[in-house]
């Protein structure tokens, strides 16, 4: 923070235009990359702190100098700030976790007889790339499907390779266009139906220049339209007697048709968009595309982001979608998000300007809240989850964050030991009614729900008190003969108190009571600060560590658990006083039906017969109880 001063009197010289800026550390690596409209009030935001992300306080406290440059337009620092993001790699920028290049289905367009490919490689201008992909077998099995609906050279074939060195060498025989250069032999796919056979000189670049459309229309996710040319072609066919030509064609129609069968997702057939889902958990998160072509879900493809330390989710989408569409061959008319990022617009003209329409169409970000691309944002977004589970069971990610963060908190708490078992206590009450008070246990660092434990708050304060509370909770659970009882499991290493100083206080008064040396501290919920006994100084975990989300965690589900049984008992409560006021219906009969029906909810649902088919219900009781139950 020392340089703050120096870089606010710099700051002055910034000129207010459109641009990039670059934070540096103090050994000139760039540690963020960002874009403005204004580059000078953007970075007077952050030096001055006014920025709401976490991440702000500590790049600042790490930054000593900056850089900035100046853009034309918004649409220039955009790609600016891609481009710059790709150079530096700044360790708080998002990026992709798994930093490789994507595989696409390509075609050697400068070719005089062009080959379909799988590939890897880094675009060359002669060839047109269709992806990406990020699932290699999809990418092959494009390919394959490709050359089954209309037959087409592969890159592979040693007889293709031959009749291309041979044309470099000799591209006289290629003088007239309509002629075939005489082949050496045809090659086993021109045989079985998958090539054309122009190295067996049974094809012509004309002829074969129809394929290479016909199939870069079917990458490109024009299938309908495909599939009515074919059955034109099928019955052209057959009706000039040609049933080998028409058979065929029929069976190339059934391999497109078979394609759209895979898909469960019922949509419109005009509609054409790319649906991108998001799920965040900590710094990583899993993202899901789904690029729809004429109502067909054509490529499915997942990321990993990583190094997005407090990204707010407004930079996440802007820089998914930068680095995406930077790769992506297809660039639809529409882009759907589960929210509009700020600069909607300067992304639009960026897209706009790389779909390059001749027809002057426009590409737009929108965010539905209903209809079918709401139903596919919302599977766009199960399948993100679903993403980051894999990556997370397949990397070990959890394991290896768990240990890390036992070890922080060992550290940062001062404890002699990892804390293995923690416990956390929560309580829960609405002007000191109904309260309750939860325990969760987590066993090297996950939740032990066998060893979970709830309480009845006993004391009765008129009033809500947690520290009293906490106090009587504590007392019952640390008890000598609770820490002897087996199904209260071991001694915690550490406890947890959901609160602030008053709540610490309480429960060492507790602690001191009973004569336990347990270690305690206490979770505010505001700054997610620790307060420990032995400094009034709170302990503040680095924001997005792995020790701060471990704590956070169980003070969130001792929350829970706590909420779920005081609605709990506040239901039974409920339903207790209205049954008061049916006659012939006592204790003991309040607690069958409750136990026969479960809620409320369940016992206003049912009919007097229901109600009276319960064991030691009389049939006139039943009758009183459903009348009271639907009195108003």
């Amino acid at each position: 923070m020392d340089t703050l001063p120096s870089i606010r009197e710099q700051l002055g010289s910034v000129p207010q235009l459109p641009g990039v800026y670059l934070w540096k550390d103090a050994h000139g690596s760039v540690l963020y990359v960002g874009k403005a409209r204004q580059l000078r009030s953007r970075m007077r935001q952050y030096v001055n702190l006014q920025d709401a992300r976490a991440m702000i306080p500590r790049l600042m406290a790490q930054t000593a100098s900056f850089d900035y440059l100046v853009a034309e337009s918004e649409h220039e620092s955009l790609i600016l700030e891609k481009n710059l993001i790709n150079q530096y790699a700044p360790p708080f920028n998002v990026d992709f976790k798994d930093d490789k290049s994507y595989p696409f289905v390509a075609l050697t367009k400068g070719d005089v007889f062009p080959a379909i490919k799988y590939t890897r490689e880094k675009p060359v201008a002669t060839s047109r790339y269709f992806g990406p992909y990020t699932d290699a077998r999809a990418a092959r099995m494009m390919v394959d499907v490709a050359r089954r609906v209309v037959p087409l050279c592969q890159t592979q074939c040693v007889e293709w390779k031959r009749l291309k060195r041979k044309l470099e060498a000799h591209p006289e025989l290629l003088s007239d266009p309509d002629a075939s250069p005489e082949g050496d032999k045809p090659c086993f796919d021109s045989h079985v139906g998958l090539g054309p056979g122009p190295c067996g000189g049974t094809c012509t670049p004309q002829e074969y220049a129809g394929n290479v459309r016909q199939i870069e229309r079917f990458l490109a996710g024009h299938r309908r339209e495909f599939l009515k040319q074919m059955e034109h072609e099928m019955q052209d066919a057959a009706a000039n007697l040609d049933f080998e030509r028409a058979a065929r064609t029929k069976n190339r129609i059934d391999i497109v048709r078979s394609l759209e069968d895979r898909q469960h997702v019922q949509l419109a057939p005009t509609l054409s968009c790319d649906v991108v889902g998001f799920f965040r958990e900590e710094t990583i998160t899993g993202v899901h595309v789904l690029t729809v072509r004429e109502g067909i879900v054509i490529i499915s493809n997942e990321f990993v982001l990583d190094k997005g330390l407090d990204v707010l989710d407004d930079d996440l989408a802007d820089t998914f979608l930068v680095r995406y569409y930077e790769q992506a061959t297809s660039i639809p008319r529409e882009v759907v998000l589960a929210a509009l990022p700020e600069d909607a617009t300067v992304l639009e003209a960026w897209l706009t300007t790389k779909l390059d329409s001749s027809h002057g169409a426009k590409v737009r970000l929108v965010a539905p809240s209903r209809g079918e691309r709401h139903e596919l944002l919302a599977l766009a977004e199960r399948n993100a989850r679903h993403t980051l589970m894999r990556y997370k069971v397949r990397t070990r990610y959890d394991e290896e964050r768990t240990n890390s963060a036992l070890l922080q908190l060992e550290s940062a708490l001062a404890l002699e030991r990892a804390p293995i078992r923690i416990e956390c206590f929560d309580i829960s009450t609405i002007h000191g009614r109904h309260s309750v008070a939860s325990m969760v246990v987590f066993s090297a660092g996950r939740a032990d729900k066998g060893q979970y434990r709830r309480f009845k708050v006993r004391l009765d304060t008129g009033e809500a008190n947690d520290f009293a509370m906490m106090g009587e909770v504590l007392g019952r659970r640390y008890a000598a003969v609770r820490m002897a009882d087996e199904r209260f499991g071991s001694r915690p290493d550490l406890l947890i108190v959901d609160g602030g100083k008053p709540q610490l206080t309480a429960a060492l008064q507790q602690l001191g009571q009973l004569d336990l040396d347990i270690p305690v501290c206490g979770l505010a919920k505001q700054d997610e600060e620790l307060f420990v006994p032995w400094q009034d100084d709170p302990i503040v975990l680095p924001s997005g560590s792995a020790g701060l989300y471990l704590v956070k965690q169980v003070r969130d589900e001792a929350h829970r658990f706590a909420i779920t049984f005081h609605r709990e008992l506040r239901g039974k409560a409920m339903t207790a006083s209205i049954l008061d006021d049916v006659t012939g219906l006592g204790p003991k009969r309040k607690k069958l039906l409750l136990k026969a029906f479960g809620s409320l909810k369940h016992l206003r649902a049912a009919t007097v017969e229901e109600l009276a088919a319960v064991k030691g219900i009389p049939q006139e009781v039943a009758r009183d109880a459903f009348a009271v139950l639907h009195q108003e």
